[in-house]
């Protein structure tokens, strides 16, 4: 019992110093962290107004050919956009991905597209058309 009594005595001597030390008050200081929220809809009318109303199975249309496609498949290929996927082609969202990329299913097979290359797909524009 004699053992524990050093070692607890020579412990609580080094903790006090330790941390009045100005060390350990600038490692204190620096382990604060800051919350930031993000105020969903900040864009306002924009493009990104445009993006937050598609979800999986909205119907998409493309406005401007990719120059490379990526497949969604589990092992994706980067490929040449040879003419497969035109300006105007239709397909749905299937997925969405980081950094506005979206899994949109085409006639052709379902690739990874960057949201500068469609748009959503007014269809109520289409009914309006057909009369």
């Amino acid at each position: 019992m004699m053992s524990w009594a050093p070692a607890t005595a020579a412990a609580a001597a080094v903790s006090p110093s330790w941390n009045a030390s100005p060390a350990a008050a600038s490692v204190r200081r620096r382990r604060r962290s800051v919350a930031v929220r993000c105020a969903p809809g900040s864009d306002g009318e924009g493009e990104g107004a445009v993006k937050g109303k598609l979800k999986v199975g909205s119907p998409i249309v493309i406005v401007e050919a990719p120059v490379m496609l990526k497949t969604a498949a589990s092992v994706p290929s980067l490929r040449h956009n040879g003419g497969q996927v035109k300006a105007g082609d239709v397909g749905r969202v299937m997925a969405r991905k980081p950094k506005d990329v979206w899994a949109v299913r085409l006639a052709i097979g379902t690739y990874l597209l960057d949201g500068k290359y469609f748009k959503a797909l007014d269809v109520d524009d289409e009914g309006g058309d057909a009369e």
